[in-house]
């Protein structure tokens, strides 16, 4: 095959899909617009279902070089500090599912899949490409680069959107506006855990629920940095939503006045907080919402979901290995590849997007809500936390 596929963004979810299609056999040209790949301070839970296929990759050792692997996920309540629930992770899901459940910076995620990329013959990196639009050609798609891009025009087979939440081959595609905003800021920050206390140091996932909002920590950069990571409710003009907002620590610690002494004093160990604007869509509703043709989504830009599910990542990757068998199974005919790829994908991807959504009500719960949702933890536990039909996806 001579004609390459192009893919918008340089992402995780666009270097999963180059890493993908090159594993498939195609030639790869990835365009991204910034002048350098990077990815933002911020933690990656990876369920079972998102190492596993990590594994399959080869990208194993590269992992675990990186990641942290918890030992439990806690619940507790963030008001009196009470443990409601508890999940053991480690040893104990990797034996049930067949891959571990990792913690992992972002940017430490983005590097071993940019380096896989790198060593993978068949793949070209562009920067400072902007794509301004694109079009059908005779056998493929045409891609029109704006200014500072090496070429004014590239063709290639066929067209993956992986360009993120606010996707231009989204807006071309399907035309249905801009995300929505949830109505939840997110307030983020990475510690090093030597700067710790030893009380506030953690090798676990800890989710804090209290009414109106929940916090999480866990381990990221083989357990040296924790990432934090508190979510309350607020608006903002849809401009500046985004991942890198500076913070003012007023504005959250007047949501955590009523909280328990261990999450105030995890709190005050930030020294500087970045917040981000959440924004999602509405769970996808059909196969042409994720392709058409010759040109497909993939990863925010075809289901940006709440985080309340840790799964934005791990659909994206779910996605780009999705691809990768699908580009196999149907070569040479791509329209054919992305149609399968489409159908095989959009249930699981609404699925998850729909939970994440309800969890955010759970997590946020006020009231007799709240009460019910405290007893069902004590109550029922492990069977609440654990995800079967989720780290058991194949």
């Amino acid at each position: 095959m001579s004609a390459p596929v192009l893919i918008a963004g340089g992402g995780i979810g666009g270097l999963a899909a180059a890493l993908a299609c090159t594993r498939a056999g195609w030639p790869v040209q990835l365009f991204e617009q910034a002048g350098e790949f990077a990815e933002v301070g911020a933690g990656i839970q990876l369920g079972p279902n998102v190492t596993r296929r990590l594994h399959r990759w080869g990208l194993q050792a590269a992992l675990a070089a990186v990641a942290a692997f918890p030992l439990a996920l806690r619940v507790r309540s963030a008001g009196n500090g009470r443990l409601l629930a508890m999940l053991p992770l480690g040893p104990s899901i990797e034996q049930r599912y067949g891959a571990p459940y990792a913690t992992v910076h972002r940017a430490d995620l983005h590097a071993l899949l940019l380096q896989a990329v790198r060593n993978t013959p068949g793949a070209a990196l562009h920067l400072n490409a902007v794509i301004q639009r694109y079009q059908d050609a005779a056998a493929g798609v045409r891609l029109y680069l704006g200014p500072g891009a090496p070429n004014t025009t590239v063709e290639g087979a066929g067209l993956v959107g992986a360009d993120g939440l606010w996707s231009g081959v989204r807006t071309q595609l399907l035309g249905d506006g801009p995300p929505r905003l949830v109505g939840h800021l997110a307030y983020r920050a990475l510690l090093p855990q030597q700067d710790l206390p030893a009380h506030l140091r953690s090798a676990d996932v800890t989710l804090w629920l209290g009414p109106g909002l929940h916090a999480v920590q866990y381990p990221v950069r083989a357990g040296s940095a924790m990432n934090l990571v508190v979510i309350v409710p607020g608006r903002h003009h849809p401009e500046l939503a985004g991942w890198n907002q500076p913070a003012d620590a007023a504005d959250l610690g007047a949501h955590l006045q009523a909280g328990c002494a261990a999450l105030k004093d995890l709190t005050a160990a930030v020294a500087q907080w970045r917040m981000w604007v959440l924004c999602d869509r509405p769970p996808v509703q059909g196969a042409h919402e994720m392709a058409r043709e010759r040109v497909a989504l993939l990863g925010d830009a075809a289901h940006p979901m709440r985080p309340y599910l840790a799964q934005g990542a791990g659909m994206a990757i779910e996605d780009a290995a999705q691809l990768e068998q699908c580009l196999v199974q149907s070569t040479p005919d791509i329209a054919a590849a992305f149609s399968r790829y489409a159908q095989q994908r959009w249930q699981r991807n609404a699925r998850v997007q729909a939970q994440a959504s309800r969890n955010s009500t759970i997590f946020h719960a006020q009231g007799p809500l709240r009460l019910a949702r405290d007893l069902g933890l004590r109550l029922l536990g492990s069977r609440l936390l654990d995800q079967p039909w989720l780290y058991a996806h194949s």
